[in-house]
């Protein structure tokens, strides 16, 4: 009798435990209920009003060597000419730095594949 209830209790928690778990990563957005009074007549009226939170803490993309470079999704994007001013090496032949945000971003010219990446490198 005991290894039934517990065997019953062990799958409850295995069945359930998922589903807390979606509903903690759900919880983006918070739902204010609102019960006001209106009209001559006292209706009640319920109002909602669901307010959503962006998880992203900053705007910027972030880059990682190998990746495609793709200028849409770089905030400031900006070519850097004068690189010894940012303390940035040359970029070699077919290359060239450039500005997403507070980063720089070493890229080639011809098919737009990241070699390097500064972060925090303009402040």
């Amino acid at each position: 009798m005991f290894k039934k209830f517990l065997m019953a209790l062990t799958t409850a928690s295995l069945v359930a435990s998922p589903m807390v778990a979606a509903q903690a990563q759900a919880a983006a957005h918070r739902e204010v209920h609102q019960t006001v009074k209106q009209g001559p007549h006292g209706r009640t009226v319920t109002r909602t009003t669901v307010i959503r939170k962006d998880d992203r803490r900053d705007n910027h993309r972030r880059w990682a060597k190998g990746q495609r470079f793709d200028r849409r999704y770089a905030s400031n994007y900006r070519v850097i000419d004068n690189y010894r001013g940012y303390r940035l090496n040359s970029p070699p032949r077919g290359y060239h730095w450039v500005r997403s945000g507070n980063d720089a971003v070493l890229v080639a010219i011809a098919s737009g594949i990241i070699a390097t990446v500064m972060a925090g490198a303009i402040r």
